[in-house]
């Protein structure tokens, strides 16, 4: 009877083993390369273009861009068929004297990078939720000749509605916090560990505006 079980113990890891598609291990096995052989450089910067918000006639609006450069080993991830996922958030406090700020609203706005071997072609998809490995919650998606062109496009924030009208509140203090970093826990496990430590994949930003004058 032992080992009978031990067989069937056997045959269950075996079945695990196989449980992950081979062309995923293969990806993680890349990966797990490019970050052992890449020396780790200077932290991503991120910096703020162009910015403006306003009030519509149903909500706060957002007009942004953000400047920054991949590294090279997160375009050569991208290059071996990793996808990589950025997260923007737009979190609308009230301020408190007497106790912690309150949350008023928060916003998430989702953009998967990656790239497609067989068409040689680069592909955005743009969500508010985040998205799964098959890409389900996709509300947009679009497909690019270059890096260069899919880039812009992750970078660019057009008419991004954030909270509605009644979020405001002229007799409150308020402010929009903004940040705007690479989701290291979309990758596979395998990856999540070691690139948390590598400033190649760090990639983040902060920027907070007073929301007073909107008010009215």
């Amino acid at each position: 009877m032992p080992c009978w079980n031990a067989e069937q113990q056997a045959l269950r890891t075996h079945s695990c083993s196989q449980a992950w598609p081979l062309q995923w291990w293969l990806v993680c096995f890349l990966c797990c390369l490019f970050v052992w052989s890449h020396p780790a450089g200077a932290e991503t910067t991120v910096q703020l273009g162009e910015f403006q918000i306003d009030r519509g006639e149903d909500g706060i609006y957002l007009n942004t861009s953000l400047d920054f450069e991949l590294s090279p080993g997160l375009e050569d991830a991208l290059d071996h068929g990793l996808p990589l996922t950025f997260v923007l958030q737009a979190e609308v406090m009230r301020e408190r004297w007497y106790w912690y700020d309150k949350r008023l609203v928060l916003t998430e706005r989702y953009i998967r990078l990656s790239y497609q071997p067989l068409s040689r072609r680069w592909r955005v998809q743009v969500s508010g939720q985040a998205l799964g490995a098959s890409g389900l919650g996709m509300t947009l998606g679009n497909s690019y000749d270059s890096l260069s062109d899919a880039m812009q496009v992750v970078k660019k924030v057009s008419r991004w509605r954030i909270a509605g009208l009644d979020t405001l509140d002229k007799n409150s203090k308020q402010r929009l916090d903004l940040r705007f970093r690479l989701d290291l826990s979309q990758l596979p496990q395998a990856l999540q560990f070691g690139n948390q430590a590598s400033s190649d994949w760090n990639i983040s930003f902060t920027h907070t505006v007073r929301l007073e004058d909107l008010a009215k």
